[in-house]
């Protein structure tokens, strides 16, 4: 299953940041957050991704045409008159990327929609570029999988600021909405697998992917919720960057679930 990463909003809320790139490209611990959320995927052995661009969409272009300089130690050697460049420590990830220009005020849903061609009528998964977890992405897929439904979205308890979801004792997703005052704390952290065919619940550029396509999802039977416990974290705010980076540097990011 190949991948699909939002990635072209404008991150308002971390404006500090965002005024000179894209959020999914704000760094923890030296690395982009969409680094980090890539990942966690190529852990499990997804390793093929499409990104949705739009924000400041060259600066992710030229970060993976540059990759090798970004990851790699390298000798320039201007002696003589040489022009040379020698990799010592070649650090390579087993990773095919796509980085789609889907539009600078296309909508979410979207951005989804202008990728279809890409996907080859095939299930993917799909997320946001500013959210990382310990959600095993190998038991997602067998959730997804076996239940035959077009769209399971990750499910977690936390305080409200996300969309509600009502589900019921077999993970089936009777209302997906917005949150309202005195509303439970379940929430919508995106990681979701789905058909090919949930595209169709996609209008166009305008849609929110939160709104019509899902709640239209849910009204049909068609989405399902898998329960996650362990870590997430979205990082939406400079504290929130600042709580996540403090976890990386002290050796405690619950979402490093690769190696190396």
């Amino acid at each position: 299953m190949k991948v699909v990463i939002l990635a072209g909003g404008f991150g308002t809320r971390i404006s500090e940041e965002s005024q000179f790139k894209p959020k999914p490209m704000v760094e923890l611990g030296g690395m982009p957050i969409i680094w980090h959320i890539m990942k966690i995927y190529s852990a499990y052995g997804f390793n093929e991704f499409i990104i949705c661009a739009g924000y400041k969409q060259h600066v992710i272009k030229e970060y993976f045409a540059d990759y090798f300089l970004h990851t790699s130690d390298i000798t320039f050697d201007f002696t003589g008159g040489k022009s040379e460049m020698t990799v010592h420590r070649n650090v390579s990830e087993p990773w095919k990327v796509t980085v789609v220009d889907t539009g600078l005020g296309t909508m979410t849903g979207g951005r989804i929609k202008r990728i279809r061609d890409h996907l080859g009528g095939e299930p993917f998964l799909l997320t946001y570029g500013d959210g990382v977890a310990d959600l095993d992405i190998a038991a997602l897929v067998r959730f997804h999988r076996s239940h035959g439904k077009l769209v399971t979205i990750s499910a977690y308890n936390m305080g409200q600021r996300f969309g509600v979801l009502d589900v019921g004792a077999d993970g089936s997703i009777r209302e997906f909405r917005e949150k309202i005052q005195g509303d439970g704390n379940l929430i919508n952290i995106g990681f979701m697998a789905c058909q090919s065919e949930f595209i169709d619940y996609i209008a166009g550029d305008d849609t929110v992917l939160e709104k019509a396509p899902l709640e239209t999802a849910a009204a049909r039977g068609q989405l399902m919720a898998f329960k996650h416990t362990g870590f997430w974290k979205c990082m939406d705010t400079v504290r929130e960057k600042e709580e996540l980076e403090k976890l990386w540097a002290e050796g405690r990011a619950p979402w490093k679930v690769w190696d190396c």
